[in-house]
């Protein structure tokens, strides 16, 4: 910037020169000011999330060394928990996996390809478009010097032509004849090039700010538009990685808690293996599950949960839960039919009263708890 327009600048910024405002203009900067710290912030906190997963992984990771480091040898499942990370993937997910490694693996690389990537993209073009706006802003600062150098020698352009004709008049009676009209034609032409040269030096500066003017006025309404685009592709495919590896994980923490539920049956018919008066009667499981019903149970009994939220039943074939009923698991007829989190069981108050299973239906398992 030369001194003189940065003469003007103060004098615009003291009030005392016009400045060109563009209120228009000024309402996209500070859009594209405002979406700049969001995408920043977007870009920060997706880094944040991702940090955090590894952290994840790696804590999941010290998790199941220390259960396989634990597991004693003659416990039940000790075959199928050391082969839960690879034989019972591939059998229940069904697709190849070597270990929960891969799925956390995967998950990590899935957000950084998709999401992540999709941000540092749309962030990669800001800095370009910061610079332009500030040279704009230095061209405009320009254009108006020019401008106002421009206009006051066109105001004054009389009053120089009367104080050059002024001291011509003297000249003349001082002069030859000869050199009288040389030297008037002289100063006119020296008035007439500084003003031609304010005219130049003021097209230029229009010039080159309307064309940054232009440009700038084009991309920063399509780039304000651009920012729903990339939300809405960020988060969309964030949700997307995030339910099918919460889905594949849940898989595997299923196969863990059956391994778990199993081993805890087990125990309870050791222990009452070791108590029964009758050495040649086996233990039923029932008896200790059941936790005092009388009777028999009913057929396809598993285990016994106790509802811990209420459940409100939106159709025919599902049950109805308060919180606090105890409910008798059933074994579905099809265990095709049997869908991911849900469970077949009867109230087993309706079972005491009525002995039938006619009131079965199925609910969400992560409304109730074993016990």
């Amino acid at each position: 910037m030369n001194g003189s327009s940065w003469s003007l600048q103060v004098l615009q910024k003291l009030g005392k020169a016009d400045e060109t405002r563009d209120a228009a203009f000024e309402e996209l900067v500070t859009n594209f000011n405002k979406q700049t710290a969001e995408g920043t912030k977007l870009q920060r906190d997706l880094k944040a999330y991702l940090s955090a997963v590894k952290l994840m992984h790696e804590a999941s990771r010290r998790l199941q060394d220390c259960l396989a480091d634990m597991y004693e040898p003659d416990w039940f499942g000790k075959e199928e928990m050391d082969s839960l990370a690879e034989e019972m993937i591939e059998k229940e997910l069904d697709f190849n996996l070597e270990d929960t490694d891969t799925l956390w693996l995967d998950y990590h690389q899935n957000i950084t390809d998709k999401s992540l990537l999709c941000v540092d993209t749309y962030l990669a073009q800001f800095p370009d478009i910061k610079a332009r706006i500030a040279k704009r802003e230095r061209k405009l600062v320009d254009f108006d010097s020019a401008r106002h150098h421009f206009g006051s020698l066109q105001k004054g352009k009389k009053k120089d032509e009367a104080k050059i004709a002024k001291p011509a008049v003297l000249l003349e009676m001082a002069a030859p004849s000869w050199a009288q009209g040389l030297i008037s034609a002289h100063q006119v032409a020296q008035t007439n090039l500084s003003y031609n040269q304010a005219e130049e030096e003021l097209g230029r500066a229009q010039k080159i700010f309307e064309e940054l003017n232009v440009e700038l006025q084009d991309e920063l309404p399509a780039l304000w538009e651009s920012r729903v685009g990339v939300y809405v592709g960020t988060f969309q495919s964030l949700a997307g990685h995030q339910e099918k590896f919460h889905k594949d994980l849940s898989k595997l923490s299923q196969n863990l808690n059956d391994i778990m539920s199993k081993m805890e049956e087990q125990r309870q018919l050791n222990e009452e293996a070791n108590h029964s008066e009758s050495a040649g009667s086996a233990p039923k499981l029932q008896s200790s599950v059941t936790n005092g019903s009388s009777g028999d149970l009913p057929p396809g009994f598993l285990y016994k949960v106790k509802a811990v939220h209420e459940y409100t039943a939106t159709d025919n074939d599902e049950l109805e839960l308060n919180i606090g009923d105890m409910v008798l698991v059933l074994a579905f007829d099809n265990p095709d039919e049997q869908d991911d989190g849900w469970l077949l069981g009867l109230k087993e108050s309706h079972w005491l009263q009525k002995k039938d299973i006619s009131a079965k239906g199925v609910f969400p398992e992560n409304f109730t708890q074993k016990v």
